[in-house]
């Protein structure tokens, strides 16, 4: 159950991250959309380990394997089915915590839940599991490109130093042109930097993603449970280390009358409908109103530091939990291309089911 997701466009991932292997199982893709393969792959290597030296330097090469669904470059309308070979465990890093509950960590649950837990890099749990995702939400980005809608998230905060600018005063092609993928290159500098120091300490820091979706329909969403932005954040938060999630203006707009936070109607010189301000975000009702979608999602420190940490094991007895591995100083860089897979999923199922809708 709790590894699935979607209502038409339905993924279902599985693996550990120190198993055989990752994948993903995509069902209610509809047939004829172009399988970009060479596209998938790209948004994968956005994603893989080892990219540089604030990232963790496990070397995969992510390279994924298409079991069905696809012919001749195009999807058939049948499940389609994705495996990511893993490649470079060291289980044995993990052995000095097979009954240590790590600081922070879903040791302690995953044991109580399931009275069994793989601790070889927190195995279900572990952030690996959003290759997969990745690779299902690639696909969703072609599906969505053909619609006109496109999706641009960037790293805008990292510990206290935060990008004060909004996304329409920057360059966000500049995204993927730094280790950071913080579109404004002084400031990605400087975050490089403060990565680096926080690495060399054996210590970790959080972060901030924030996504841009453009060309999204006036439509999509459900008007009661199913509001289009409690499914962004429901699909944010379902992201390891993820602590928060805005969209619009967020938690600032408490900070506005409703004379100044309302956004106006108008009419443009073609007939259509749009806003003057865009302090919904791009969504009314739970249902986008055409205007760009935008949101902000908070991301943890890295809970595994190089550092050690008073703990208990699960026994009960008190534990002194050395900090070994390959980690992220800071999650945040590789986050991005999951909050936009995890967008695209959204909104391709949201796509769906209001095509359907009107049939």
């Amino acid at each position: 159950m709790g590894s699935t997701y979607g209502k038409i466009f339905k993924i279902a991932t599985f693996g550990e991250s120190h198993g055989v292997g990752i994948g993903v199982v995509i069902e209610g893709c509809p047939a004829g959309v172009t399988f970009d393969s060479d596209f998938i792959q790209s948004e994968l290597t956005r994603r893989k380990p080892g990219q540089s030296r604030i990232t963790t330097q496990r070397k995969e090469a992510d390279e994924f394997e298409v079991l069905s669904g696809v012919f001749e470059g195009k999807t058939t309308g049948t499940p389609i089915a994705m495996v990511i070979r893993n490649e470079d465990q060291r289980s044995k890093d993990y052995s000095h915590i097979a009954a240590q509950f790590r600081p922070s960590h879903a040791d302690y649950t995953y044991q109580v839940k399931y009275g069994i837990r793989d601790y070889r890099g927190g195995g279900r749990s572990s952030a690996r599991e959003t290759a997969a995702r990745v690779a299902a939400g690639a696909l969703a980005k072609l599906m969505l490109a053909e619609l006109g809608v496109s999706i641009q998230a960037y790293v805008s905060q990292v510990g206290t130093m935060k990008l004060d600018k909004s996304y329409q005063e920057l360059d966000l092609s500049e995204t993927e042109n730094n280790a950071v993928r913080c579109p404004d290159p002084e400031m990605a500098q400087q975050m490089f930097d403060y990565i680096d120091s926080i690495r060399k300490q054996g210590d970790s820091i959080g972060g901030v993603v924030n996504c841009v979706v453009k060309g999204t329909p006036a439509g999509w969403g459900e008007p009661v449970f199913d509001k289009l932005h409690a499914e962004l954040g429901k699909a944010m938060l379902s992201i390891n280390a993820v602590k928060g999630f805005e969209y619009g203006s967020g938690f600032d707009g408490v900070l506005l009358p409703g004379s100044q936070h309302n956004d106006a109607f108008y009419t443009d010189e073609n007939g259509g409908v749009h806003t003057r301000t865009n302090h919904s975000g791009g969504i009314q009702g739970g249902i986008s109103n055409g205007e760009d979608i935008y949101f902000r999602t908070a991301f943890k420190p890295v809970a595994t530091i190089m550092q050690d940490q008073e703990s208990v094991d699960q026994f009960g007895n008190v534990a002194i939990v050395q900090g070994k591995g390959r980690h992220d100083p800071c999650v945040v860089p590789r986050a991005v291309p999951i909050v936009e897979a995890m967008t695209a999923l959204v909104l391709a199922d949201f796509y769906l089911r209001n095509r359907s809708a009107k049939l």
